[in-house]
């Protein structure tokens, strides 16, 4: 009975330590998750599990950073069938992208879309601050339309980025993501 107990707790721990809002070697802001030992040269056991499961390609530290949302501001999981809007600043980098991906890691867009949204092609408000929305209809202003259902993942990976630097950027804030309308 023990045995069974402690293996029970020691694979639900492990669990819940690999999946997005990872318990270990993880830096959260706000709904935005981002493993922080990848790219380095000794990542911990955690991490490495992490690498493997998501089977995506992974940037050195120098290269620059990657966050995921699978929620929303509010705790809410991100659904494909709403529309949310994405407000706020990056982090000083030098470019950034955003996609939209499903839990294989495979990206949304709707063909016939860019695939992503990056520094370059965003219009910003007069402040700096960046407006865009993500869901399944086309809209104006900066939008990454998405197409199918069920949940989804928000991919913001930052490039040549200081934000673990140590010299006071951490204490920038990534964009809140709000949702809109379903």
């Amino acid at each position: 009975m023990c045995l069974s107990i402690a293996l029970g707790l020691g694979f639900g721990l492990s669990y819940l330590a690999l999946v997005d809002r990872g318990l270990f070697g993880t830096f959260r802001l706000g709904p935005w998750v981002a493993w922080t030992g990848v790219g380095s040269p000794e990542p911990d056991p955690y991490t490495r599990a992490y690498i493997s499961r998501s089977r995506a390609l992974q940037l050195a530290r120098a290269e620059g950073i990657r966050f995921i949302a699978s929620h929303d501001s509010a705790g809410q999981a991100l659904e494909r069938e709403c529309t949310y809007r994405i407000a706020g600043s990056t982090p000083v980098s030098s470019f950034w992208t955003l996609f939209a991906v499903d839990n294989a890691f495979r990206i949304i867009s709707r063909e016939g879309t860019p695939l992503a949204m990056n520094s370059q092609r965003l219009a910003r408000a007069n402040d700096g601050a960046a407006l865009i929305r993500v869901g399944p209809d086309l809209n104006a202003e900066n939008w990454l339309e998405i197409e199918g259902r069920g949940n989804y993942r928000l991919v913001l990976t930052l490039y040549d980025s200081s934000i673990f630097s140590g010299f006071g950027s951490l204490v920038e804030v990534l964009p809140t993501i709000l949702r809109e309308a379903c």
